[in-house]
């Protein structure tokens, strides 16, 4: 059995956890200082909040009558949206950032590693595939597609929201990227089609939240279908050459749990690895945010 791992993103040159803590987190993207909260950081901050004030471009303000939802405070020179690149190996991606009333930006960092290692891994399933088929469900603006068609890949990109699907579109031209497949569909439906159609991929990518819902009314929760959608995916992933990679967020699900749900879904597999998505602040404070289980034949 693998030893648990943390990944974290690798320094970039246009993302910075600058502090975290008092359940928020203040970030530089780009040119722009972003202050979020942040469940997981119950520390105290490192810095004062007169400092956060001072540095940040935008404050998320959560609405008292609906905790989910917010506004933004922000300084007049903050761009809303604005635009940052991630340069890393072969990878040479730009994505737009908006302020959303959901307090996201566009963007997940802590996923950079695993856009890293979707590329390496394409690039060596390459040498025995010769345009290895990629599916990203719950796919969100698109870091994980751009990633796998950069590196050569026929890749599907699946997301029940239409602007989301329009988002990452986007982040496709900005990266000069092309001829990416979109679909706007409910995630578990996709798959249930695909495994009925006989269909089969190299790569598979799943990022589904705790809770949401298809473009239909469909109700998802994380807990009542995960183990289903597994299921289908494990149909769907090609015998010889392959790889896979599922994010979870939901703050019931840890790292174990995943481990042992992977490994009853697809048995003993090779080169796998599984822990905690985490990003360090520059105080050395380390956020955890997510869990991860990824593994491939090469």
């Amino acid at each position: 059995m693998p030893d648990i791992h943390l990944i974290t993103p690798a320094p970039w040159t246009d993302y910075e956890l600058i502090d975290s803590g008092d359940f928020q987190k203040l970030e530089r993207f780009g040119d722009f200082v972003l202050a979020r909260p942040e469940p997981q950081a119950i520390w105290d901050k490192s810095l004062s909040d007169r400092n956060w004030e001072e540095q940040a471009h935008a404050i998320f303000r959560r609405d008292r009558q609906s905790p989910e939802r917010g506004d933004w405070q922000t300084t007049p020179d903050m761009r809303d949206p604005w635009f940052v690149s991630f340069r890393q190996g072969g990878l040479n991606l730009k994505f737009k950032l908006a302020l959303t009333t959901f307090k996201h930006v566009g963007l997940f960092p802590e996923q950079s590693d695993n856009w890293v290692y979707i590329h390496d891994t394409i690039k060596k399933l390459s040498t025995g595939v010769s345009r290895p088929k990629v599916l990203n469900l719950f796919a969100y603006t698109g870091g994980a597609s751009l990633a796998a068609r950069q590196a050569g890949a026929d890749v599907t990109h699946v997301d029940a929201v239409k602007p989301v699907i329009s988002w990452a579109r986007e982040n496709m031209d900005h990266s000069e990227l092309d001829n990416i497949r979109w679909v706007v569909e409910d995630a578990v439906k996709f798959v249930r089609r695909e495994v009925r159609r006989g269909n089969h991929y190299n790569g598979i990518i799943l990022d589904p939240p705790a809770y949401g819902r298809g473009p239909d009314g469909e109700k998802w929760v994380l807990e009542e279908h995960l183990n289903e959608l597994l299921k289908s995916c494990a149909d769907l992933l090609d015998r010889n050459d392959f790889f896979f990679i599922i994010n979870l967020y939901s703050l019931g699900f840890s790292s174990i749990l995943l481990d042992n749900l992977m490994r009853q879904v697809f048995g003993m597999v090779p080169n796998s690895e599984w822990g905690e998505l985490v990003v360090e602040d520059n105080y050395h404070k380390r956020l955890p945010l997510g869990v991860f289980y990824r593994f491939a034949s090469v």
